[in-house]
């Protein structure tokens, strides 16, 4: 996890321990944990958002399903030369 070690982490946390105090660092943790997941619902939000530009472009459906079968035949090239 981002080249960190065990004994970094256990470092990082007995500093945050000391600085913030033994009642706060749930709080801490618990908001951490709900920014994380509002942030992965965004994510997810803007993926879906993006699907629907795709499906109403006129074009841009047909190009993305060119890709996806020129995406197929490399990868069938791979298989045929791996077996060889």
């Amino acid at each position: 996890m981002f080249g960190l070690g065990t004994p970094e982490l256990i470092v990082i946390l007995g500093i945050a321990f000391l600085v913030f105090g033994g009642k706060k660092l749930p709080e801490i943790g618990a908001g951490l944990g709900k920014a994380i997941t509002s942030f992965k619902s965004g994510l997810r939000e803007i993926e879906e958002s993006g699907k629907e530009i795709i499906d109403d472009i006129p074009g841009v459906k047909e190009v993305a399903e060119v890709k996806q079968r020129v995406d197929q035949v490399k990868n069938l090239g791979k298989i045929d030369s791996i077996l060889k």
